[in-house]
């Protein structure tokens, strides 16, 4: 099992690099403070605008359920968790909506965003938190979230065991993540555009061409989708499963908890 290979590994994987774990995070926190400001545009420009449909995708299958208490993890800009308050409000139901991410940062973009849209309440709460240790209670969510930043983790069994820590019984997990392409005649073209165009485009727009560098490789080291799916029902999720969307290039994780 996936576990069982990583159990006793002290490394992380920092794109195509070893680091230490504590080294990663760190990292990683660098990445996001230097990208923080052109997230979104970058998001837009690289999938040339597909990402929102993967992520409305993804918002389908979050289920309404009135006072629901919503976690979205590594929520930075709040893409995800607008989705779900715009679904919310329009079917007229109450939730109660966390946006939590280690980078302060990008939520402060996010901050900023909320208010620019209107979305707003005392049912939303922007939090720091470290997702493979976070501050939040057993069962306390009965939706958890996260799109992209699961393979930012520098301990990834450890980020999916809290998120079954913090599911309750019954609640669902909702994961959007980039992926190994398989098709090898799309995987050249996919390659040559990754490590080629969208650096080099990060590098003008944002004017940190390494970030993006980071981005592209930590796609290629994240785990196949059965091997996630398998760390998902070690972690206690059931009902494990996996889509891929457009030629595979991202894939959409559902688990009940």
């Amino acid at each position: 099992m996936y576990r069982a290979m990583n159990k006793s590994n002290k490394e992380a994987s920092f794109g195509f690099k070893k680091v230490a774990r504590e080294v990663k995070t760190g990292l990683v926190d660098q990445v996001f403070s230097s990208v923080a400001s052109k997230y979104d545009l970058m998001n837009d420009i690289m999938s040339l605008g597909v990402h929102r449909l993967w992520k409305d995708r993804m918002v389908r299958e979050v289920p309404v359920q009135d006072g629901a208490h919503i976690l979205d993890m590594a929520g930075g800009t709040g893409d995800i968790a607008f989705r779900i308050f715009r679904k919310y409000q329009n079917l007229g139901k109450d939730l109660n909506l966390t946006i939590s991410d280690y980078n302060q940062n990008m939520l402060d973009e996010g901050k900023v965003r909320s208010i620019d849209e209107n979305i707003i309440g005392d049912n939303i709460r922007w939090q720091k938190e470290n997702g493979e240790s976070t501050s939040f209670q057993d069962d306390e969510f009965d939706l958890y979230t996260i799109a992209y930043g699961i393979r930012n983790f520098a301990n990834l069994e450890q980020g999916v065991n809290e998120a079954a820590r913090i599911v309750k019984k019954g609640g669902k997990f909702l994961c959007l993540e980039f992926n190994q392409v398989e098709n090898e005649a799309f995987k050249k073209l996919y390659d040559f555009y990754s490590f080629n165009v969208i650096p080099a485009i990060g590098g003008m727009v944002t004017g940190d061409k390494e970030s993006y560098d980071y981005f592209v490789e930590s796609i290629r080291m994240f785990p196949k989708s059965e091997d996630f799916v398998q760390m998902l029902k070690d972690a206690g999720f059931k009902s494990a499963k996996f889509e891929k969307l457009t030629f595979g290039l991202t894939t959409l994780y559902i688990a009940e908890r």
